[in-house]
């Protein structure tokens, strides 16, 4: 089971976690959606595309900026990864 925290609050756990590049990236049915919020922040990878950003909101005070990203529209040597949540290991509790 991997797991990703803040400051004791569970953000998402799997043990069906896809590792690319080092990064776990969580199943969107393992993230709980409720305590993050939509970040403008948008990166491009040459392989696998653009990603969008979450915001860590947690008791309606954003915690964490960026903390985490996903590829809703991958390039298709990613779509095994479409809409899975990776996090920044500097920014959260990872637990593997």
């Amino acid at each position: 089971m991997v797991r990703a925290s803040i400051n004791g609050v569970i953000l998402a756990e799997s043990d069906k976690t896809v590792v690319v590049e080092g990064n776990h990236y969580f199943p969107p049915d393992s993230v709980k959606k409720d305590l993050f919020s939509t970040s403008n922040t948008h990166t491009t990878c040459p392989w696998k595309g653009e990603a969008s950003y979450y915001n860590a909101t947690i008791g309606g005070k954003t915690e964490v900026h960026d903390v985490a990203w996903y590829y809703p529209q991958p390039k298709e040597k990613a779509n095994n990864i479409k809409d899975y949540v990776a996090f920044y290991k500097n920014k959260v509790v990872l637990e593997e």
